[in-house]
């Protein structure tokens, strides 16, 4: 009995061991066979460029409004009926240009009136001044008295006195007259019309006729942080022409005007922390309007030489930039780099990066240290080879 036990404990322990060996056996076996046919890693295709070496111009960019370059409300200065409107709802008008016209018959008749009372008053001077003359050469006879010369003196200068009053009054008339043709104060577009002809129109209204704006050139008011300030000033004392200022659409980019730096405000807001900033550019194409919002970019200078390459390049990871910079084999490494600025779909790059080296610029989602690469041309190419 205890034979037979002890042999079928041999039994068990020889399968157990053969199926033990076995599974080994395959297992070395699948291991191996994978290790022959594992293919290597195909490179990973991408855009690449190299760094340059370029001028490139210093930019600051602000949030900015356009706005008129000069705006009026005309109002009238008498009071009277609106005869008649001679411009139309947003017409371009000239400096001097007639807009409108009150009825002027009553201030015809008032500068009438103030002309005759001057000529009353000259006819009396004259006869004034020939008795003094009169008094003067009977004086010399003792043929008058003292008293009455000096009578008729008082009454020459009292006559001159009245005469100049009178030319003041017919000034005065031929002004309130003046002032019945209404015209433009500025060159600019007329917007809409706030009296119609037939009105009765007061100097002390407050609508006025219309608003006319000055929009070529036109002006642009934008804002930058206070920390620019101090940039800016240094610039501007250099002495030089006025900064350039370009005028950008905010969704698009697109240059919608060009012109020149007025005004750097002369105090921070201190609620926003920023300075505003005032250029005054052409608009003949009226591309700029008033109450528009765009990207009013400031140049400063030029960085002359700088690395540049393009901004699809540039990667923000935990540790900061860092672009992927190709060896001579293609093989990818991510270089840290510090960005000086990035503008116009290019990156100045200060620290990591030489002139002539390749970077990755398209691609890089697929991108890891260590992998080699192929231009996506080649990759290309290759398949279509493959294909034929």
């Amino acid at each position: 009995m205890v034979h037979a036990l002890s042999s079928r404990r041999a039994l068990i322990v020889v399968i157990v061991a053969a199926i033990a060996a076995g599974l080994a056996w395959r297992h070395a076996h699948t291991n191996g066979a994978a290790i022959a046919v594992a293919p290597e890693a195909a490179p990973v295709p991408v855009r690449s460029a190299v760094v340059q070496r370029q001028d490139m111009p210093i930019y600051l960019t602000g949030v900015g409004t356009v706005t008129a370059n000069q705006s009026v409300t005309v109002k009238v200065r008498v009071d009277g009926e609106l005869d008649k409107v001679a411009f139309t709802e947003g017409q371009d008008v000239k400096a001097g240009q007639v807009l409108a016209q009150i009825d002027p018959r009553p201030f015809q008749a008032q500068l009438q009136q103030a002309v005759a009372t001057e000529a009353r008053d000259q006819a009396q001077l004259a006869n004034a001044r020939r008795d003094q003359q009169r008094y003067a050469r009977l004086i010399k006879e003792d043929a008058t008295t003292r008293q009455q010369l000096d009578t008729q003196n008082a009454l020459v200068s009292q006559l001159e006195a009245a005469v100049q009053m009178d030319a003041a009054q017919v000034s005065y008339a031929k002004v309130q007259l003046g002032y019945t043709t209404i015209t433009a104060p500025i060159g600019g577009r007329t917007g809409v019309r706030l009296v119609d002809a037939g009105n009765i129109v007061h100097a002390t209204d407050n609508t006025g006729l219309v608003v006319i704006n000055q929009i070529d050139p036109i002006s642009v008011l934008f804002t930058l942080p206070e920390d620019e300030v101090t940039q800016i000033n240094r610039v501007i004392a250099k002495g030089g022409p006025a900064l350039p200022v370009a005028a950008l659409k905010r969704d698009t980019g697109e240059l919608l005007g060009q012109g020149k730096l007025l005004l750097v405000n002369n105090q921070i807001d201190t609620t926003s922390g920023t300075v505003q900033l005032k250029a005054l550019l052409p608009n003949p194409a009226h591309a700029l309007w008033p109450g528009q919002y765009v990207n009013a970019r400031l140049e400063l200078g030029v960085r002359k030489a700088a690395l540049t390459v393009a901004a699809q390049a540039v990667q923000r990871g935990q540790n900061g930039t860092y672009v992927y910079a190709l060896d001579a084999q293609r093989e990818a490494r991510a270089q840290p780099v510090h960005i000086a600025s990035i503008q116009d779909g290019i990156a100045v790059i200060d620290q990591g990066l030489k002139a002539g080296e390749r970077v990755v610029v398209g691609g890089q989602y697929k991108l890891r240290p260590g992998l080699r690469t192929v231009e996506y041309q080649a990759a290309d190419a290759g398949a279509a080879k493959a294909g034929k």
